[in-house]
């Protein structure tokens, strides 16, 4: 394993500190260190966070390598500062057997540049019908703790039920895509007075917010783990407050679109801002921003879905719901948190490092920077700027809602067990 020194990092904002990485942990943090035959990497002036992890990322592999593959997906990631990811069940075939996800897990140790956890399915084929092989995903080498059919939403209740039951065994958690589709067919965008202008069906917020409800009530009753995939309402955030007001073991993730983006982007038909749950109102955006200050909502989730040119540059009622957000997840949440005086970097590094992998039980992930943890760290230049280029991901494909914005931070290195994949902003 190579070793480096780092040198004058902020450790979470902090005081400048060197950091030596070798064989895979933190092995010294002090000022003034040294280390015969190390590789040093000046970071003065920049922050040290633990590696990201995000919880909820599409790596459209197998099935759709058109659009994603697990080794583009995961260069994506490591250039955006993550170290882990958890990889979604919407494949083809669905990760809904121990095979796939052993297929996925496998891949990400491949191609190295992050680590991949595979999210299994709930029902097989997502198709909300039969309890998938959810002890079978859970004893496989992918070791598999999340399960959900996040693009569909586990509609029937006592389906539900059964799957939060069934995943108390091996301490599993159930992300939920809270979607009442009954409330949802033929739904476009946020429903309001700017989709009936449009004349697009409208996706209310109460077909989020009944199964929320519904789904914390399920919880509570039997015992178990719930997770609530990309929260986007102000009616979400109060009903994952009320539940943990009351103790229940209910977690919650905003995505870095829902804090900053909002429906009126609708207006203009393009559909790179179609998303699915959709875009909603600047009231929405400040409820979610809020709630994630106070922690009601747990983690930043980037829920990272690539498409294909042609599933995007057609008619907005054809094209394909999803954005890409492994790049820029840093970057947004520095301006719609940061910069807005509502987190700091401690505070980041709980919410994008720290909670996602005790939500995801990833114990090799998420631990803070301290002498004998693995050394899984990213700097980030918070007083760079840098303007959106589409063509310059490092992704498969280019549906990034940010094209043409100027957004703030750049993350200059990360490092996977004290191993680089990005140095001076470049994929090593």
């Amino acid at each position: 394993m190579s070793t480096h020194l780092i040198k004058d990092a902020a450790v979470l904002g902090g005081e400048p500190t060197d950091l030596l990485l070798r064989d895979g942990v933190v092995a010294e943090m002090g000022r003034g260190l040294s280390a015969e035959g190390a590789t040093v990497v000046d970071a003065a002036g920049l922050i040290a966070l633990p590696g990201l992890v995000d919880l909820h990322t599409h790596l459209r592999e197998p099935g759709r390598e058109d659009a994603e593959t697990v080794e583009t997906g995961t260069r994506a990631a490591a250039m955006g500062g993550f170290t882990a990811v958890h990889a979604m069940a919407n494949t083809d075939p669905v990760a809904d057997t121990a095979g796939v996800v052993e297929q996925v897990w496998r891949l990400g140790r491949e191609a190295g540049y992050c680590d991949v956890y595979p999210v299994g399915a709930v029902t097989v084929g997502l198709a909300g019908e039969r309890l998938a092989e959810l002890g079978a995903m859970a004893d496989s080498a992918a070791r598999v703790r999340v399960f959900s059919d996040d693009g569909h939403c586990v509609s029937d209740a006592v389906l539900m039920r059964r799957a939060l039951e069934y995943v108390k065994a091996f301490d599993g958690v159930v992300a939920q895509h809270a979607q009442e589709p009954r409330l949802t067919q033929g739904a476009q965008m946020n429903e309001g007075e700017l989709s009936g202008r449009l004349g697009l069906t409208g996706w209310p917020a109460v077909a989020e917010e009944a199964i929320i409800a519904r789904d914390c009530l399920l919880t509570a009753h039997v015992g178990s783990r719930l997770h609530v995939c990309h929260v986007s309402t102000a009616g979400s955030v109060e009903i994952v407050r009320d539940a943990k007001r009351k103790g229940w073991n209910v977690t919650a993730e905003a995505c870095p679109h829902h804090l900053l983006l909002t429906d009126q982007l609708a207006a203009t038909y393009d559909p790179i801002y179609k998303v699915n749950p959709p875009l909603r109102t600047a009231a929405d955006t400040e409820a979610l921003r809020a709630g994630l200050a106070d922690g009601t909502i747990d983690i930043v989730a980037t829920d990272h879905a690539p498409h294909p040119h042609e599933d995007k540059d057609c008619e907005w009622a054809a094209a394909a719901f999803g954005m890409l957000g492994l790049e820029t997840a840093l970057s947004i949440v520095q301006h719609t948190m940061v910069d807005a005086g509502l987190l700091d970097w401690a505070g980041v590094a709980e919410r994008m490092s720290h909670a996602p992998a005790r939500i995801g039980r990833v114990a090799e992930h998420g631990q803070p920077i301290a002498v004998g943890n693995a050394a899984n760290v990213v700097l980030y230049d918070p007083a760079a700027t840098r303007t959106i280029d589409a063509a310059a991901s490092a992704s498969l494909s280019r549906n990034t809602p940010y094209r043409g914005m100027e957004l703030p931070g750049r993350v200059v290195a990360t490092f996977l067990r004290g191993t680089p994949t990005v140095l001076d902003g470049v994929l090593v």
